[in-house]
């Protein structure tokens, strides 16, 4: 079958009530009878791209060659049919939206027009006519936008590209969509303790200590669990922002398997969710607005994926800048907010060798209005896995390192399955001491911020978020004094938060914690709570994975894999260890498995590095992450996941099962209704046949 037959099938899988013209060229015009040869059909990546997107490059030569067609500046000519190839919506005569006509006779919503070329865009996006008449004085907002797809081009054209430095309008994108339920302003503090969504317990390091002792590095341990809920409607809608990395070494199979798992993602969302997605090489643009996932909004969000095309460098730093920005300029928001940074290379245009700032260099790039955390994933061998690791440290976070291509979807399943769970949100646990000559010397928080008193009284944990089912534990370590009487009053606990849906700022006294004191103890007091034994073996194994990681950095790899099996074999001669405890049984096999990570140089770079920081990540934060190859089927990485995640890491496994081919990247289930579910199959198909092979 001749190109031209082929590229008309191609218009027809497109047409979103659009309409594909193929240029004539010269063996048309000579032997438009003959059908015994073809012309040359347009490169691959010209043919990936979306309706409404402008593919003429001025930067890019005619064919000169003998062997194929010529194609003019503009290789596809766009009859609008009524529809403004800006924003793709109709164009109405009479609705109160001002009409531009160019000299070139295509039209435009003025609004939409005006902004492109404030942009510096004075070509047609349609024929790449130059215009000599340009629309002015239009407003920098553009509310009739329903989505603009603008995939990233190669490096030789990153002149051409926009940058915030050369692109100023691109700073603003308030241009999100309208929330149906609205924002519900937050209700003052409403003590409700029947409804609460979190249940707190309180374990003393020991039942009892005797009048006479004092002690020092008294540990109790304050326990959190958020409580369960099913069901889409009893959860909070989700603003995503996703930041994707196309550079070149994303080419092939990579990029394919992340249009995939962002097709996963979309699947996955309600329509009162929102999406967003950036992408960045050697720049970054944002490539689809923060739009609700109805069936329309879903459509359209994997037509702009599926138009990625990797090439150029990586500029991560550019992406998080962008992705900060959708965030902080939009006018409505969601509940819960969230960001997901994928990368598989190292930042080559943002920080100087040696990064003595790389965290206050990154840190200046995150919202600030809207502190959201971002969770990075690190993909392949090659990627940048401390930088990765900061940005989801200082955001509130999690680190994923994805070993193996393929599970990269699982762990996007992962992440959106917790995202989707928010029960819990902005919960802080004050804590204060009971007993006057008690006094509080430190809190074990992990990676949560922590405010002592300066006279060692009083203290607060900035928890966060909590997904349904989620747990947190906090050790905090006390000197106590002698004391005479038969018992102790140790510590008291409350708790404030405020839950997603009702917006209520829910606070509760969570109680106190007591020890006897009798005059000697007796053989069962002095057995230590397995609760607090367990959770001391999570902070001093974390610990040691980072003394480990350093060690390994400056060279000294026999002492690094000394250091873990020591703190092995430590760890096994412990109370909760040696009682059979699924939390030791996961830290005993993570310190296993880097030992073998840390081997030797080569494996270490390749793997062992972000195995240690995804590992690290997981128990400061206390929050399920993916690291080695796979997402499910461990201990190691069960041991913070939730029914929630587990449940959408299970759906991505049996739909990656049932179409291994990351070519064929289509699932039925997407829309409820076959007609949408056809031009997805038709869309998706035809976006697949034309990747390079």
């Amino acid at each position: 079958m001749g190109s031209s037959n082929k590229w008309r099938e191609a218009k027809s899988a497109l047409g979103l009530n659009k309409c594909l013209s193929l240029p004539k060229t010269l063996h048309d015009s000579s032997s438009s009878s003959s059908s015994s040869s073809s012309p040359s059909s347009p490169s691959a990546g010209d043919a990936a791209r979306p309706s409404g997107e402008v593919f003429g490059d001025p930067t890019r030569p005619e064919s000169s060659s003998g062997s194929g067609p010529r194609f003019s500046k503009c290789v596809f000519s766009w009859k609008l049919q009524n529809t403004c190839a800006v924003c793709l919506s109709e164009i109405k005569q009479g609705e109160g939206q001002a009409i531009f006509t160019a000299e070139c006779s295509h039209s435009f919503h003025f609004q939409c027009i005006s902004l492109n070329v404030k942009h510096g865009n004075k070509i047609c996006p349609l024929c790449r006519s130059q215009w000599n008449q340009l629309p002015v004085g239009g407003s920098g907002s553009t509310p009739n936008s329903r989505i603009r797809i603008s995939p990233l081009t190669s490096p030789r054209d990153d002149s051409t590209l926009p940058s915030l430095h050369r692109w100023p309008g691109l700073q603003i994108f308030d241009d999100d969509d309208f929330l149906p339920h609205g924002e519900v302003e937050t209700q003052n503090h409403h003590l409700n303790v029947e409804s609460q969504a979190l249940d707190v317990k309180l374990f003393p390091e020991l039942s009892a200590l005797p009048r006479s002792a004092s002690r020092g590095e008294f540990a109790v341990l304050i326990h959190l669990k958020a409580e369960g809920r099913s069901g889409s409607h009893t959860r909070a809608p989700l603003d995503l922002i996703t930041v994707l990395d196309v550079s070149g070494s994303m080419s092939g199979i990579k990029v394919e398997l992340l249009k995939r798992a962002m097709a996963f993602v979309i699947q996955n969302l309600g329509p009162a969710d929102r999406l967003s997605v950036v992408a960045f090489s050697s720049t970054a643009r944002r490539l689809f607005p923060l739009k609700l996932m109805s069936e329309t909004g879903k459509q359209e969000a994997i037509q702009a994926v599926y138009s990625l095309v990797a090439d150029g460098g990586t500029n991560i730093a550019e992406g998080l800048k962008i992705g900060a920005k959708v965030i902080t300029d939009r006018r409505w928001k969601n509940p819960v907010s969230g960001m997901m940074l994928l990368s598989d290379g190292q930042d080559n245009y943002t920080l100087a060798p040696g990064r003595v700032h790389m965290r206050t260099d990154y840190e200046s790039l995150l919202p600030t209005s809207c502190r959201i955390p971002i969770h990075t994933f690190g993909f392949g061998s090659d990627h940048d896995a401390e930088l990765l690791h900061t940005i989801s440290e200082i955001s509130s976070g999690t680190f994923s390192f994805i070993e193996t291509d393929i599970v990269i979807q699982d762990a996007f399943a992962q992440c959106v399955g917790g995202l989707l769970s928010v029960v819990v949100q902005e919960l802080s646990v004050e804590i204060g001491s009971i007993h006057p000559g008690l006094r509080i010397s430190s809190v074990r928080a992990g990676s949560y911020r922590t405010d002592m008193a300066s006279d060692g009284r009083t203290g607060k944990i900035d928890v966060g978020d909590l997904y349904a089912e989620e747990e947190r534990d906090f050790l905090v370590i006390l000197d106590i004094p002698k004391n005479e009487s038969e018992s102790t009053s140790l510590l008291k606990v409350r708790c404030d938060y405020k839950d997603p849906i009702s917006k209520e700022i829910i606070g509760f006294e969570a109680g106190e914690v007591n020890i006897q004191r009798p005059r000697e103890i007796t053989r069962e007091q002095r057995m230590v709570s397995i609760e607090v034994d367990r959770q001391r073996n999570r902070f001093i194994v974390a610990d040691t994975m980072s003394e480990a990681r350093v060690l390994a950095d400056q060279g000294h790899l026999d002492r690094a894999v000394s250091l873990l099996g020591d703190r092995q074999k430590q760890l096994s001669e412990t109370v909760s260890a040696q009682a059979g405890d699924s939390l030791c049984q996961a830290l005993s096999a993570e310190l296993l498995a880097l030992q073998e990570r840390m081997r030797d140089r080569r494996m270490y770079e390749s793997t062992g590095r972000a195995y240690a920081f995804s590992s690290m990540s997981s128990h400061s934060s206390q929050r399920a992450t993916a690291r080695g190859d796979s997402t499910s089927g461990s201990s190691r990485v069960r041991a913070y996941q939730t029914t929630s995640m587990a449940n959408m890491v299970r759906h991505s496994q049996e739909l990656r099962l049932a179409n291994p081919n990351p070519n064929l990247n289509t699932n039925p289930s997407l829309s409820p209704t076959s007609h949408v579910r056809r031009r997805l199959h038709q869309t998706l198909s035809f976006h697949s046949r034309q990747q390079p092979k």
